[in-house]
């Protein structure tokens, strides 16, 4: 059985958009390298060009 990993050891980022931390998702963990929004809605409000 697989150990459980707390959440404070995920390795995290920084939104472009907000500017806040956020953590890794079990959804995100093909294409964590790609993530750079914490959420729809700052992926939503992002800058166009500023990518």
């Amino acid at each position: 059985m697989a150990r459980m990993v707390k959440k404070g050891d995920l390795p995290t980022k920084v939104c472009i958009t907000c500017g806040r931390p956020f953590a890794w998702r079990k959804k995100w963990e093909k294409v964590w390298e790609e993530v750079r929004y914490c959420s729809d809605r700052c992926r939503a409000e992002r800058k166009p060009g500023k990518d």
